[in-house]
């Protein structure tokens, strides 16, 4: 864990210590011309994390995003973290080299709590520390099919900790990746990378595919000269799809991999008190297995069923964990007189987990635990004017471990007046339930430079509710022109019950002086925001694209309490204020793309980070060696404007540079 989940515990405590232009042919994909879309076609891509059932992204009363392959290639990311800096709106801040901050509409940490990620439906939140190990989530980026990123609560539909955002990765069907596919890059950074895949068909019904991959990864820049974060990965996976008949399909998919992570972290000892920041290697491995059944049962309706187990173990210096998750779900789509749609479903969730103390200062009680989510949802869409006014409600009951019973329940307005238009409005309830850190943590701190030694002790607490937000959102999508595209989106929310400290006890004994913080409910307040991302076609052979996101949080302590621990301003200096993107797509002759992005955060007081700029740089050129085969060959050049910038905090010591970096890569399809 080390720099990764010890994140989440040093950003709460720190302050008491002291879619893409024409280009070249890729994968034979019935979805490969997803990359070739026209802007107007791009808005009747469907989408299915807003729902579970596919819907138009022009006709989704919801802020989503859509990031497609294309997307991904030409951006030149070697991961889903710098993919997922292509959506509006979603915070993305790299902390060293293999840790990441990812967030939407605030409330930022290395451990995102309040946004739900998943893989293929997957979910990969983890109940240890109420977030993302972003570390562990090793995708082949060649098979990624598009990310679909909702901003703001889906609760109504994903369940408790879907509160500020939705991030589903969803890869390729296996019947769209038949031949074979290798890529090799390398550069100052990013040392080495490789990845091979083969597909084929066994009959016409029965389609799979192989992979392996893996990469190593250099230390970013310190001040103190500590390259610690080096990062290496080996990853296998599989990837089966069949079908029977017109009415059934089949699909089992599964992966394992195993990872060395250089960490820095805090070590407390009472005896002797003292503490040090040693450096050691964090140890992740895993694997998961997912089977789905999809039956049709008529026009427009189906059923679905979705059972998955995985495994996670993570261990270092500061603590370990092993877990084990079954899930299982049910979803029904069925179409009710004519246009009227009605979706639900049923859901369970078992997570027997496994801590193991590997040092003094971090403890969990009990060692042995296993979290349950009990859920069900129903969702109801309602034509109110054919074509043009539809009203959607629904809500999502659950029973968790941690809280107890918990509602969620949203409502959708969406009027589409024309074709290339489509105004909505929604409010929507959510959760984010406690966590082990939350309920059951013993963390010591121990502070040098006050005598006599002093000890602060973060302790969980039991009886901690769960994070309320009600959201209020509003947005307009408008086909300007054929080569003009807008998306705006407006928001305001309301927090109750956000985690803090509650008040201070102190315990003395002859040689040092105890001072014992527990997690309360003790925050609540509001946020409010804008988001627009427009989209230009200027010639065919010219795109651009940009974004623009404003956030205000305005958080303040619940009657009768007191910030004791500074948490407060830690939720309201560590998301940028404005975010600006911009990219500009060139086709150049003789098979040679010209890719060029500019990003651009405000500080995070909280944080210590100033201001930044970034540019990245990619050149790209094709060689076809036949139909459907050929070789890529790019450069990349990344963070190109200051020989190394600071993104966010949360490794013990000084805080890490981003490093100026080139690599190159090279793929090759039959």
């Amino acid at each position: 864990m080390a720099a990764g989940s010890f994140a989440i515990l040093l950003a709460l405590i720190a302050p008491l210590h002291g879619s893409a232009a024409q280009t070249t042919q890729t994968d034979q994909q019935p979805s490969e011309n997803l990359k070739q879309l026209s802007l107007e076609q791009l808005g009747t891509v469907e989408v299915t994390s807003v729902s579970k059932d596919p819907q138009q992204v022009q006709k989704t009363p919801t802020a989503i995003f859509v990031i497609t392959q294309e997307d991904i290639r030409r951006s030149g990311a070697t991961s889903i973290p710098e993919a997922l800096r292509l959506a509006p709106g979603v915070e993305v801040a790299r902390t060293d080299g293999n840790h990441w901050s990812v967030a939407i509409r605030g409330f930022a940490g290395q451990f995102s709590k309040s946004l739900l990620v998943l893989i293929d439906g997957r979910s990969v939140y983890t109940p240890l520390f109420s977030g993302v190990y972003w570390d562990a989530q090793n995708v082949m980026l060649e098979d990624v099919e598009r990310i679909e990123v909702i901003r703001g609560p889906g609760g109504t539909i994903w369940g408790a900790n879907a509160v500020n955002g939705v991030i589903n990765i969803i890869t390729k069907s296996s019947k769209d990746t038949h031949g074979a596919l290798a890529t090799l890059g390398s550069g100052s950074v990013d040392q080495g990378t490789g990845a091979f895949r083969y597909g084929g068909t066994a009959g016409k019904d029965f389609n799979y595919r192989i992979y392996s991959m893996g990469s190593i990864r250099g230390s970013e820049f310190h001040s103190d000269g500590d390259g610690f974060d080096h990062f290496r990965m080996g990853q296998l996976g599989f990837r089966t799809d069949w079908t029977s008949g017109e009415k059934d399909s089949f699909t089992v998919q599964g992966d394992i991999y195993r990872a060395e992570s250089g960490e820095r972290t805090f070590l407390a000892s009472f005896n002797p008190p003292q503490e040090t920041q040693p450096d050691a290697k964090s140890y992740l491995s895993g694997g998961n297995l997912v089977a789905r059944w999809q039956h049709a049962t008529g026009e427009g309706t189906d059923i679905q069923i979705q059972a998955y187990f995985d495994r996670t173990n993570r261990q270092d210096l500061l603590l370990g964990e092993t877990r084990d998750t079954f899930d299982v779900d049910f979803v029904q789509h069925a179409r009710l007189h004519e246009n009227h749609e009605l979706t639900w479903g049923l859901g369970v969730r078992a997570s027997p987990s496994n801590f193991i103390q590997t040092s003094g200062g971090v403890n969990f009680l009990p060692a042995k635990q296993t979290d349950t989510i009990y859920s069900g949802f129903v969702q109801y869409e309602l034509p109110i004017v054919r074509d043009k006014l539809t009203l959607t409600a629904g809500t999502k009951l659950e029973h968790n471990n941690f809280s107890g019973f918990e509602y969620q329940p949203g409502i959708r307005l969406l009027w589409t007046p024309t074709n290339r238009q489509s105004v909505w409005a929604a409010v929507t309830r959510a959760v984010r339930t406690p966590s082990r850190v939350d309920q059951n943590v013993q963390f010591a701190i121990f502070v040098t430079d006050l005598p006599p030694p002093v000890f602060f002790e973060i302790v969980g607490n039991p009886k901690l509710k769960a994070e309320q937000l009600i959201g209020y959102e509003a947005g307009y999508r408008t086909q300007v022109s054929r080569n003009l595209y807008v998306d705006f989106t407006t928001f305001y929310n309301t927090y109750r019950d956000l985690q803090g400290y509650g008040p201070i006890s102190l315990v003395e004994s002859p040689d040092i002086i105890s001072l014992v913080l527990p997690y309360a409910n003790v925050i609540e307040g509001s946020t409010v925001g804008t988001e627009i991302a427009p989209d230009w076609k200027i010639t065919p052979w010219w795109q651009v694209r940009g974004s623009y996101s404003f956030l205000h949080m305005d958080l303040k302590d619940k009657p009768g309490f007191t910030d004791t621990g500074n948490i407060l301003a830690s939720y309201e200096g560590s998301s940028p204020s404005h975010l600006v993107g911009f990219q500009s797509l060139f086709n150049l002759p003789k098979h040679f793309e010209l890719d060029q992005s500019y990003r651009y955060a405000s500080a995070l007081p909280a944080q210590a980070v100033g201001s930044y700029s970034a540019v990245d740089v990619r050149l790209g050129w094709h060689v076809g060696l036949g139909e459907g085969e050929g070789l890529d060959l790019s450069v990349i050049g990344q963070n190109l404007l200051q020989p190394s910038h600071q993104e966010f905090g949360g490794d013990p010591g000084p805080l890490v540079g981003i490093k100026r970096s080139v690599y190159g890569k090279i793929t090759w399809r039959r």
